[in-house]
C-alpha cells in the first residue's frame, strides 16, 4: 500500500528533505516556466539542490530484480536526493496512472520508500506534484 496526494498533517507533509526539495522545484519552474525538455528541469533543479548543499545523484542505474538476478536492462532514476529520496520528473501535458506505476515500481526495485513525481509542464508547479509513500 502506498499513500498520495492529502498528505496534510501527516508524516510525509512534515518531512524536511522533501519540503527542500518541492521549494527548489519551485524555484525552477518560476524563473523556466512551463513547455521545456525534462532534461533542462533536471539540471536545473540539481543545481538549484547543490547551492543549497543537499546531495542528490542523477541518472541512477536501476537494475531489474528478477527471480534473484539483478539484470541491466537499461532502466534509470531521474534523481535520488540524499539516498532516502526518488525523484521521477516529467513534462508532460497530463500525468497518467502509467506515470503512477512507474514511479512506484521505480521505488520498490530501488528500496526507497518515499518519492515525488514532479511534471514541470504545468502552470502552477503545486499542480504538478504528488508524493508517495510506501
Amino acid at each position: 500500500m502506498f499513500t498520495t496526494e492529502n498528505t496534510e498533517g501527516t508524516e510525509l507533509e512534515k518531512d524536511p528533505l522533501t519540503g527542500a526539495v518541492i521549494g527548489a522545484a519551485i524555484e525552477v519552474h518560476r524563473h523556466l516556466g512551463p513547455g521545456l525538455l525534462e532534461s533542462a528541469y533536471e539540471a536545473c533543479l540539481a543545481h538549484e539542490l547543490g547551492q543549497q548543499g543537499v546531495g542528490y545523484r542523477l541518472q541512477v542505474p536501476l537494475p531489474v530484480k528478477y527471480k534473484g538476478a539483478s539484470l541491466d536492462c537499461g532502466y534509470r532514476i531521474d534523481m535520488v536526493v540524499e539516498n532516502r529520496l526518488l525523484l521521477e520528473l516529467k513534462a508532460i501535458e497530463q500525468v497518467l496512472p502509467i506515470h503512477t506505476a512507474q514511479i512506484l515500481t521505480y521505488m520498490r526495485l530501488a528500496s526507497i520508500d518515499t518519492g515525488l513525481l514532479i511534471n514541470f509542464n504545468v502552470t502552477r508547479l503545486v499542480d504538478g506534484v504528488q508524493r508517495f509513500k510506501l
